[in-house]
């Protein structure tokens, strides 16, 4: 098969990688995602998507090729008209990888790889251009619209110049993956148990003179022996460099009776976040009282912020409705109160009540969304920090946990 050709002979039975969980229905997870996003489409009247996105293309389609290269490098786009074949415009010699995809009709190269690097653009957006309007006038029904969610503003201006009107799409896919079907919701709870596995790996290192470094190697290499993909940030930090929060993992090595705090941010298993975070204490000795405290009001913050979470409820009213953050900590306080989970954080985002007219934005919880509630405790002028995080799901009569990593019992004052 070229990589012009359209797909005749898919072989015996669905293509199964480690890329797609088997204890799922791989190809019902990949045409519900399709189907919800060609509803939108019919909805806001677009006659097809341009997706640069590889978690876009990945959420349409179940198609994943060189993930990290594509999300610097927006040249690997997909043709997603809303009624009509998808069409993989892919980076050359590499149509094997997604050739066996049930939900990818056609396989061509890219019009514009390496354009940029070439000193290109100028010659290739045109070209790029005619050949999806050409598509848009054969599968379109009439309208025009073509959704792009993020490119060159060279190709959306060749797409205007040749009759198409453009618009913007990422905020309106984005709000249809605010709600997990089954499947999806079968997938976060995989990636969740693998994640945390690499999180109890770190936990059983910890021990004084162990680098930041150190342990994130371990955490990453845990989520990738584990089928995890890749983590997003570097968060895992000791002692002082846990306040304020957003310190990166490096060098320094843990002292005794730090504490270390991480958050796992991870693109894991089948290309879905885990996403919470914890912190622990470095031994020899317990806790000290200040740390107790810390500790103590980043679990209180978490526990009641997931008890008034309940299908319904507007995004204004849970912000307000939210743990009140004691005075000394509210200037570092966590950005959001919660946010979304799927392949990445996603909607919806709820801020602090004092942070919402900036941040904030209107809505309702509803079943099917997963979240994780976030909290961050840190004193101005304290030497360190605790960072807490669950992921949860929201169901019909309230919530369900997917992390199931258990809480620190002597940070807690419960040991024995």
């Amino acid at each position: 098969m070229t990589e012009t050709s359209r797909q005749a002979d898919r072989g015996p039975g669905l293509w199964v990688t480690d890329t797609e969980p088997p204890s799922v229905d791989v190809a019902k997870l990949r045409a519900d995602r399709l189907a919800r996003l060609r509803t939108m489409m019919r909805e806001k009247d677009y006659d097809a998507l341009v997706l640069f996105d590889p978690f876009n293309q990945r959420y349409a389609t179940g198609s994943r090729n060189m993930f990290g290269y594509f999300l610097r490098n927006s040249t690997r786009y997909f043709f997603v008209p809303t009624e009509g074949p998808v069409i993989l415009f892919e980076y050359p010699q590499s149509a094997h990888v997604s050739a066996r995809l049930e939900t990818v009709q056609e396989i061509r190269n890219s019009s514009i790889v390496w354009s940029s690097v070439g000193g290109r653009d100028a010659q290739t957006a045109r070209p790029f251009a005619q050949e999806i309007t050409d598509l848009v006038r054969e599968f379109g029904r009439g309208s025009m619209k073509v959704g792009l969610d993020r490119c060159a503003h060279l190709l959306a201006l060749a797409l205007e110049a040749q009759g198409c009107t453009v618009t913007d799409c990422q905020q309106e896919i984005l709000h249809v993956r605010r709600l997990k079907t089954e499947e999806e919701v079968t997938c976060l709870k995989l990636s969740m148990a693998s994640t945390e596995f690499a999180v109890a790996t770190v936990r059983e290192a910890l021990r004084p003179g162990v680098s930041e470094q150190e342990l994130f190697a371990l955490l990453y290499g845990e989520v990738v022996r584990h089928g995890g993909e890749f983590v997003e940030t570097r968060l895992l930090t000791s002692g002082p460099r846990t306040n304020p929060w957003f310190s990166e993992a490096s060098g320094r090595r843990v002292r005794p009776g730090e504490l270390l705090a991480l958050d796992t941010d991870t693109i894991g298993c089948f290309g879905y976040y885990s996403d919470f975070s914890r912190t622990f204490h470095c031994g020899p000795g317990r806790p000290t009282a200040h740390q107790k405290l810390l500790y103590r009001h980043a679990y209180d913050q978490i526990q009641h912020n997931i008890g008034i979470i309940r299908p319904g409820i507007s995004y204004r009213e849970l912000a307000e409705l939210a743990w009140k953050i004691p005075d000394r900590f509210v200037e570092r306080r966590y950005t959001s109160v919660l946010h979304g989970v799927g392949m990445h954080g996603e909607a919806p985002f709820i801020a602090h009540s004092q942070d919402f007219a900036r941040f904030g934005g209107e809505g309702v919880l509803e079943p099917g969304m997963v979240v994780s509630v976030e909290s961050y405790i840190g004193d101005v002028n304290g030497l360190e920090g605790v960072k807490l995080e669950e992921e949860l799901l929201i169901t019909a009569d309230g919530t369900e946990l997917i992390s199931r990593f258990p809480f620190e019992e002597s940070l807690l004052g419960r040991e024995l």
